[in-house]
């Protein structure tokens, strides 16, 4: 469970009033993907899709800061609606579809056919721009199965959705989906990222996550543990 509030306070003073209320990195939902995000969440509770998708929108925010030449208003509703389709695939065989050693294409498919088919029922309902959605369904519609990226903002798209997997959220979930341990689940999405992305800063991100997780799970961090 992510830490939001202290266990402590070592300094023993108030340093609050130093923190600025808006430094350098600090990421808002776009208050237009409100109501996109209201219609989404149902669709996505599916293996824990709702939060993977916010995790995976917080790194396409990042990823736009270094390409101001993607438009955000494509990039952003693609990935908080590229995985409602999951919400179409009986839930016995939604793993199925991405199993290591095994997987069925057949499903991917039609998650993300079913998938652009809501996302167009979504954005119709909330009014979202009709010059940005054409765009934002041919991202939906490939977003795992396409191994080329149509733009840069379906590149950011497949970025995103791909380096969250080396995340903690990220791999917290492929350990429960697959019955793994933390380091053979690490591994495992680090098969499945590195290699496979497209843009130099989802690259580094990922390296930097994995290296991360990886320190983990060294004995000499393990020991640090015990100290407490």
């Amino acid at each position: 469970m992510t830490k939001l509030l202290p266990a402590a306070n070592h300094y023993g003073q108030d340093v609050t009033a130093s923190i600025e209320a808006e430094p350098d990195g600090v990421i808002a939902l776009d208050q237009s993907l409100v109501a996109v995000w209201e219609l989404a969440a149902p669709l996505l509770r599916v293996r824990d899709n709702d939060a993977h998708t916010l995790y995976a929108l917080g790194l396409a925010y990042a990823l736009l800061e270094s390409h101001p030449e993607a438009d955000a208003a494509v990039v952003l509703p693609a990935l908080m609606l590229h995985d409602v389709g999951w919400s179409e695939v009986p839930p016995d065989q939604v793993l199925q579809a991405i199993a290591p050693g095994g997987g069925r294409p057949d499903l991917v498919l039609l998650h993300e056919k079913e998938g652009a088919r809501l996302a167009a029922g979504i954005l119709a309902h909330t009014g979202y721009d009709p010059s940005k959605v054409a765009e934002i369904l041919a991202i939906i519609d490939g977003h795992d199965s396409r191994r080329t990226a149509l733009s840069i903002e379906d590149a950011i798209v497949k970025d995103s959705d791909k380096t969250w997997r080396l995340s903690p959220h990220g791999v917290d979930t492929v350990m429960d989906w697959f019955g793994l341990d933390r380091d053979q689940a690490l591994r495992l999405c680090s098969q499945r990222v590195h290699g496979h992305l497209f843009t130099q800063e989802a690259k580094a991100m990922a390296r930097a996550l994995s290296g991360l997780e990886f320190v983990t799970l060294w004995p000499q961090r393990r020991a640090l543990l015990s100290r407490d």
